[in-house]
Parts: structure tokens; C-alpha cells; sequence
């Protein structure tokens, strides 16, 4: 199991042998091993690898076999193993196609191609053929302009024709070449259509809406060998020693899947299996399944709690004011979740609800005693009951009964949906409720067990596309909660309510992953950290905005809406460095912002009015001195209690029950936005300096400094320290505290631990209140060595002015 992770992303920028080469500053940062975004070969220049292409090979453009060779030996040599991203769920759907060849083969050969099995697709649809919705307009317009041609000798495998449309290239099914154009592409097992097509008529399921992923079927067990087989034997030779999944509740049977995966890491008779741990977004307070054969989560239940401990409760009403007055918006957020998810289902993914619809239809029409429930009734209840779940997944499976858990799930979504039908779709609701509980019907239909599946796999791209997606870029009242696996309602975690998280993580996964920045993140840690203490300057902010709105007239033009505008001070103030973030990155980052709003602009429908007032406000306020003055002054302001968040944060992330992962140079000050902008080069022979003085002696210079000390100190003593923060004897126990501003516990044995961290919380109601004074924690006997200062203290009452005088964190290990 690991001790800690430290995250790369494997890419044509950042090749196997660049990984390699920063072994030995890994090694002396204190991870235990590299984990490496997806290795096996993607879509060409894929810059983030979860486009798989090809299965049986590693990534050529970051090194192929060889690179990753000399990764594992350079790896080994410097004492450390990798662990690895796998992506079960999708494959590429690439330009050209034949980048894919069982793809490909199922284009050419249809239902009899031996690869039908891999891909989740609908045959039964009026002509029996794949959409391809890759048109820039509609087929007959494509075909007067000329525009496909047919190459008689472009097959890359076996030298046949193929149908060529500007970069993309698609295969000709044996016997049709000969045939006019028109007839030709009619007669193939995959239709060429114009794009918007595909959100109303797709037939082959996807990850999320995205076309361009096509789902594979890995609980096909031949599909589960042929995806798996490469990664199986970096594994089964040491090259790899964990596995990440990526987004398992798309699986048919996650369950069923990590079984398998169990089985088939295991290490001799009764051996263990690999590490694995999920891309699981537990909402609330729902935990993984017990049943699920895994270390845990990647982290995302862990980041939520542990930013909460920075953020005050007592700031929630006054900045939802502020909101509601700056923006005019009172409606609860809530109301724009329900709003979002209701235009995912009745547009994004029209095709996944009107697939369920058809199952629903069929069923009900061969059985006389639900055959009066109408097509139409059951697209509305469906609808409905998407938009009401609350979760990514209910966890049904067919042929077992419903746990209770999910039908609990399930009829409280029921509950919500029933106030929005009319009566006379109620009895209908009750039919689709109890088929997706897998509780009425024949248990030898087959089209019932497909809709108990599917359900659950529409739920999930509901969720992400309609909360992560949209509702999370429409409402900003403070966006360092606007996060992945987050509810940004939830304002704030008390050192109780964390204390009872970390406790039961060490009770039931002790070996899941911790984060608090990923690839997937909407901000950086140290962005939401800064953000943060917004929650404790609110009268601060408001006169702030007040401010800079008043300075910022000149460049705000009418279209401009109030809520992108409240994004953009936000943005600028979370992302200041030395300076304002560049032009080139916040407008990249704007442009993404308001288009996966969908407010005013979208991906498929931009509005160039719209974006051009947006970018005329952000060069605007960019290039004010003014404006660039009054931020710069309240970023000074509130720079003591970021640091305290900042460092406090990833001093908890380190120490709590799990194992701590650390993203891409993270282990400095970083202000990344959302992807691309969090894929951006790492400096490592600045981090190498850096690290090398402070191990020097040097005195940290700066917060980069103070953060470098506290992630490599931090990690150097669980590597040091194992059995204190992994294992069977690492337990959690919280360490007693004379006030809330501190939050304590300790780590290793109940009777005689062997580690305390504490984190200073909430520093301006501390000042407030007069600052530490005499308030003291209760360390356990024994004496402790700061792993950050190397100052001792004795066990029992210790003054918290006397532990955090250098630092806002401590990081207690006991001597001897």
C-alpha cells in the first residue's frame, strides 16, 4: 500500500523519461510513489490520456514500453513504485476512426465484426447502423457539395477503400464499394450525420455527453481480459503497484468489476490484491459501498471536509446577501441544480432518457397489466426522477434484491418527482420506480435487467453535467465551494463534525486516497484556501466589490451579466500572485466559465456579443492600474489568514486517516484554475532548490518556502513513521483543544500515539477574540519534536501560542 502518492500527468509535454528524471526530488520530497495519469495509448496529442485508442500498448508520444521502462528503473532506484490511472468505462472515438481499430472493425463489419461485444451500442434502431455525427451540416447538403469522397486504397489494415471527409476517414463495408455514393453511405453499418444529431439520436452509449468516448462493455469478461491484459502484467512484475479508477458508476457493474479486479491482482493463494481506490463522488453524507472490494474513494469526500474546517459558518448569511444584492439572484441554489439537471436530460442527453423511454415502452406494452402506461408518461416520469435523484448511483443490481439503502435513495427522489406530476402520472411513476428497483416483471427479461442499468448510468452524467457542469458556473456566493464531489450550501465543517469523518475513515478505509487538488478540480487548493477567508472579511469584501465595480465602469459593457462579473473579481483575486494572472489565462478560463454555464453562451451556440463584453471587461480590469492597485491592496489584507488556511489544509490533507496524494507541484503555492490551466509545466528544478536549501537550514524565505516545508516534513514522516499513519496500528484519536480555533487529533496507537498535528482555523475571529492568550491542547505523555522547527514539548497542557509561534501548523512527532 502506499504511504503517499505524488500525481503526474503523463503527456507528450511531459514524457515517461521527463517523469523519470524527477525520481530522485520525489524520492527527496518524502512520496512513496508516483501515480501516473493514464499510460496506455490515447487519441494523438491527447494532453490528458482518458481517450484510450489502443489497449495493448503504452502511450508512444510520451515514450511507449521503453520510456515507461526507464521510468519503473529510475523509479526503483531512487526507493520508489507507481501507481497508475485506468480507464474501464470509454474508449476514444478518434479522427481518423482507424486510430481505433476494434472500432474501426465494428464500423466495416457491424454486428459481426468479433469487437461487437466491446462497444455498448443499440442495434436495433430503424437501420441497424452506428451514428457518427461528425458533419458540419446535414448529409444531403454534405453529399451535393462534394464533400465525401470514396479512396479505394486507404484502409491502414488491409489496403481497402474507405469514405474520406476532410480529416475524418471511416472504413466501407465489404460488397457496397461499388455503389453510387449515396447508396454507399446508406448501405454501411455506421450513418454519417450532422453534429447536433447526435444529443436527440446517438445509439451507442457514451461517457457523460461527450461523442467522441464511446462506452466499452468491461463487464463483458473477454472485453475485461483484452482492456485489462497490459495493465495486468505491469502489475503482476512490479512496474505498477496500485490502480486508479476512473469513474467506475458508469460500469455496468462497478461491483461486479472491482471483484474481478480483486481477483485478478491478487498475489498468490490467498494473497492481497493491489491497491485500488474509485473516482467515486459520495453526495451528503452517503459512503462507499461496503461491499465494493477497494482501498476507497480518490478523495474527493476528504477535500470537501477538510476545506470546510477553513471556511466560517458564521459567514454564509452576510455573503448570501451580498450575492443577492450584487446579482439580483435570490433564488436558492437548489432551484438552479433542478433547473440545470432539467436541460441536461431534455437536451444534452436526450438520447440516454429516450433509450430508457423505449425500454420502458416495450416492457409495458408485452405486459397486460402495465400496458395502459403511455410512451409519454413514462418520458415524464423518467425525466422527473432523473432531475430528483440525488446521487450518482443507486447501486441496483439485477437478479439481487434492492439494498436498502437504494431504495431509500431512489423513493425519496420518487417523493420529490411526485410533487411535479399530475395525478394521473402517479401510478406510472410507481411502475418506473419499482423496475428500476428491479422489483416487478419477469426476472427472465432481459430489457428490464438493461433498464435497471442504464437507469443508474444516466444518473451520473445527470449529476456531473447538470451540477459540476452548469450549476456550479451560475452561482458564486463564495467559489472555493463550487468543487467536485461539493455542496456549496454547505458552509463551512466544524472540528466535530471532521473529527467524526477522519475517525470513521480510519474505522472503515483507512487506506483510501486523500486530495485536495486533482486534474478534475474546478480551482486549486491554494485558490479555494485563499477564497476561503472570504467567509471572514465579508464586510471587508463588500466594500472591496463596492470598490472595484465603481473603479471598473468604464470597462463594463451593458451585456455583461452581474454573476460573470462577481466570477471575475473572485477569479482575480483567488489566482494573485506576485501579480494579476495573465490575459491569456483568465480569458481562457472565462471562456470556459460562461459557455459551461449556458446562460448566455454555449459550446455548440457561442454568443460572440456576449463573450466579446466578457473579454472586454477582463482586458479591461487587467490593464487598470487603478482597479489592479485596490486588488492588490485587499490581497495584502487578507494574506495572513490565506497563509493560515493554505498551510493549515495541506497539513491536515497529510496527516489525517488515508493515504495523502499530492498533485503536480502543488508542493509550492499553487493558483491553477480548471483544466487546461492546472496542466500547465512544473518547474521541478526551482521546487529541487528550493527543497534543498530548507534541508540546508535555511529559514523558509516565503509562503512557496512554508508550504515546501510542510508537505516534504509532512510526508518524510509518514514515510519514516509508517505504521504511525498506515496500517492496522494507525489510529485517529482527536487531541483535546481549549478553543475551536485549533483543530488537533493524533495518529498511531490509541494507548501511545506517535504523531499530532494541529492547524490554526479561522484566524480572524481568533485575532478578534484576542488570539491564543492562554488557551492550550492536551498532548499525550511522552515528549514531541516539531518536524517543523525541531523545538520539543512535553506531553500534557501546552500553551497553542508556544506550539504555533513560527507556523500556523505543528506537526508533533514523539521522540524516542
Amino acid at each position: 500500500m502506499p504511504v503517499s502518492t505524488y500525481r503526474l500527468q503523463v503527456q507528450p509535454a511531459f514524457t515517461f523519461d521527463d517523469a523519470a528524471a524527477q525520481a530522485g526530488y520525489l524520492a527527496a520530497l518524502g512520496v512513496s510513489h508516483a501515480y501516473l495519469s493514464p499510460v496506455l495509448a490515447p487519441a494523438k496529442g491527447s494532453q490528458h490520456g482518458y481517450d484510450v485508442v489502443d489497449h495493448s500498448r503504452l502511450n508512444p508520444e510520451a515514450g511507449g514500453r521503453e520510456g515507461f521502462d526507464r521510468l519503473s528503473a529510475a523509479l526503483g532506484e531512487a526507493g520508489l513504485a507507481a501507481v497508475a490511472d485506468v480507464v474501464p468505462n470509454h474508449m476514444a472515438v478518434p479522427t481518423p476512426a482507424s486510430d481505433n481499430a476494434q472500432l474501426w472493425s465494428v464500423l466495416k463489419e457491424g454486428p459481426r465484426s468479433p469487437f461487437a461485444s466491446w462497444f455498448d451500442v443499440d442495434w436495433s434502431v430503424q437501420d441497424r447502423a452506428i451514428l457518427m455525427a461528425v458533419l458540419g451540416q446535414r448529409i444531403g447538403q454534405v453529399l451535393a457539395a462534394g464533400e465525401l469522397s470514396l479512396d479505394r486504397s486507404g484502409d491502414p489494415f488491409d489496403g481497402g477503400p474507405v469514405l474520406r471527409y476532410y480529416d475524418h476517414v471511416f472504413p466501407v463495408r465489404p460488397g457496397t464499394e461499388d455503389l453510387p455514393l449515396a447508396q454507399l453511405v446508406d448501405r454501411q453499418w455506421y450513418r454519417l450525420a450532422h453534429w447536433r444529431v447526435a444529443d436527440e439520436e446517438l445509439n451507442y452509449r457514451r461517457f457523460f455527453d461527450v461523442d467522441t468516448l464511446a462506452a466499452i462493455r468491461v463487464e463483458d469478461p473477454d472485453v475485461f481480459d483484452a482492456s485489462h491484459a497490459l495493465l495486468l502484467d505491469l502489475l503482476h512484475s512490479g512496474q505498477l503497484q496500485g490502480l486508479r479508477i476512473d469513474h467506475p458508476d458508469g460500469l455496468a457493474d462497478p461491483r461486479g468489476y472491482l471483484q474481478r479486479l480483486a481477483e485478478v491482482t491478487a498475489t498468490g493463494e490467498g494473497g492481497s490484491s493491489a491497491w485500488v481506490v474509485v473516482e467515486k463522488i459520495l453526495e451528503g453524507e452517503e459512503v462507499l459501498p461496503q461491499d465494493w472490494p477497494c482501498a476507497g474513494t480518490t478523495g474527493y469526500d476528504a477535500l470537501q471536509r477538510i476545506g470546510g474546517l477553513f471556511v466560517d459558518a458564521a459567514g454564509a448569511e452576510p455573503l448570501s446577501g451580498q450575492y443577492a444584492a450584487a446579482t439580483g439572484d435570490t433564488r436558492p441554489f437548489a432551484t438552479l441544480v433542478d433547473e440545470a439537471k432539467r436541460e441536461v436530460v431534455e437536451h444534452g442527453l436526450y438520447a440516454e432518457v429516450h433509450r430508457l423511454v423505449e425500454l420502458l415502452s416495450g416492457i409495458c406494452h408485452d405486459d397486460v397489466d402495465l400496458r395502459d402506461h403511455t410512451r409519454r408518461g413514462l418520458h415524464e416520469c423518467v425525466v422527473e426522477l432523473l432531475v430528483a435523484m440525488e446521487r450518482y448511483r443507486a447501486y441496483v443490481t439485477p437478479g439481487e434484491p434492492a439494498p436498502a439503502e437504494s431504495v431509500e435513495v431512489l423513493e425519496h427522489a420518487a417523493s420529490i418527482a411526485r410533487h411535479r406530476l399530475p395525478a394521473e402520472r402517479q401510478d406510472t411513476l410507481d411502475v418506473v420506480v419499482d423496475l428500476a428497483l428491479n422489483r416487478v416483471g419477469s426476472p427472465d427479461d432481459e430489457r428490464i435487467a438493461e433498464f435497471v442499468v442504464r437507469f443508474q448510468q444516466t444518473c451520473g452524467p445527470v449529476m456531473a453535467k447538470g451540477i459540476e457542469d452548469t450549476a456550479f458556473y451560475r452561482w458564486f456566493r463564495l467559489s472555493a465551494l463550487n468543487e467536485v464531489g461539493g455542496d456549496p450550501t454547505r458552509f463551512g465543517t466544524a472540528p466535530e463534525e471532521f473529527h467524526s469523518f477522519a475517525a470513521r475513515l480510519a474505522r472503515d478505509w483507512p487506506a483510501t486516497m486523500t486530495t485536495l487538488s486533482t486534474h478534475d478540480t474546478k480551482r486549486s487548493e491554494d485558490v479555494r484556501a485563499r477564497l476561503a477567508t472570504l467567509s471572514e472579511f465579508t464586510e471587508e469584501w463588500a466594500e472591496a466589490l463596492a470598490t472595484w465595480r465603481e473603479l471598473a465602469a468604464e470597462h463594463r459593457a451593458g451585456e455583461l451579466d452581474a454573476r460573470t462579473e462577481l466570477l471575475v473579481w473572485q477569479t482575480l483575486v483567488g489566482t494573485w500572485g506576485p501579480g494579476p494572472i495573465s490575459a491569456e489565462r483568465l480569458l481562457a478560463y472565462l471562456q470556459k466559465a460562461t459557455r459551461e454555464a449556458k446562460d448566455h453562451t454555449t459550446w455548440t451556440a457561442p454568443d460572440e456579443a456576449y463573450e466579446s463584453a466578457v473579454e472586454r471587461f477582463a482586458t479591461g480590469v487587467l490593464g487598470d492600474e487603478a482597479v489592479l492597485a485596490a486588488v492588490a491592496e485587499f490581497v495584502e489584507l487578507i494574506a495572513p489568514a490565506a497563509r493560515t488556511a493554505l498551510l493549515g489544509q495541506k497539513l491536515v490533507q497529510l496527516t489525517m486517516p488515508g493515504v495523502p496524494d499530492v498533485y503536480q507541484g502543488t508542493e509550492l503555492v499553487d493558483l491553477s484554475l480548471v483544466d487546461p490551466d492546472n496542466r500547465r509545466a512544473v518547474d521541478y528544478a526551482e521546487r529541487a532548490r528550493r527543497l534543498a536549501a530548507l534541508d540546508a537550514g535555511s529559514e523558509p524565505a516565503d509562503l512557496d518556502d512554508e508550504k515546501l516545508l510542510v508537505v516534504s516534513r509532512a510526508l518524510r514522516a509518514r514515510r519514516e513513521h509508517a505504521d504511525v499513519f498506515t496500517g492496522p496500528a494507525a489510529g485517529y484519536a482527536p487531541v483535546p483543544t481549549s478553543t475551536g480555533n485549533a483543530v488537533a487529533f493524533a495518529r498511531g496507537g490509541v494507548e501511545a500515539p506517535g504523531a499530532v498535528a494541529v492547524a490554526t482555523r479561522l484566524p480572524v475571529s481568533l485575532e478578534r477574540h484576542g488570539g491564543w492568550g492562554e488557551h492550550t491542547l492536551t498532548l499525550p505523555e511522552g515528549t514531541w519534536r516539531d518536524a517543523f522547527t525541531g523545538v520539543e514539548h512535553g506531553g500534557g497542557p501546552a500553551r497553542l501560542a508556544d506550539l504555533l509561534r513560527d507556523l500556523p501548523v505543528s506537526l508533533l512527532l514523539r521522540v524516542g
